[in-house]
């Protein structure tokens, strides 16, 4: 797993790697809704084309920043890390649709949830 360094210069560099790559996901974000929002036929041609040319120049200025700054790889990396905590949390959530008794409280009282009966 990617840590991050709080010594100095490698600090900075360290808290720059996740900004970058916490804005990247961001992006990625606004990406798939775009696209989503132009297969609805929520967006105009020109809505399209200004969305287009935006998420573009935010892609070009982060891949600028990252080669200025020398973080390119270990933004690769912290993206990986993530996709993998992704993954498994994904395939634990699958492996845990057995039915049963939850952990956690209700905040309703409803009849049967463990709540105080009134």
């Amino acid at each position: 797993m990617t840590t991050i360094d709080i010594d100095g210069e490698e600090a900075a560099d360290g808290v720059m790697t996740l900004v970058v790559t916490v804005v990247e996901l961001l992006v990625d974000a606004l990406e798939r809704e775009a696209v989503r929002r132009m297969e609805s036929g929520d967006l105009s041609d020109e809505e399209i084309e200004r969305l287009g040319q935006q998420l573009a120049a935010i892609e070009a200025e982060i891949e600028q920043l990252k080669d200025d700054q020398g973080i390119e790889d270990g933004v690769e990396d912290l993206r990986g890390d993530l996709d993998g905590l992704v993954s498994d949390m994904i395939e634990r959530l699958d492996d845990e649709s057995v039915p049963g008794p939850q952990p956690g409280y209700s905040v309703f009282d409803e009849p049967g949830a463990g709540g105080d009966q009134r």
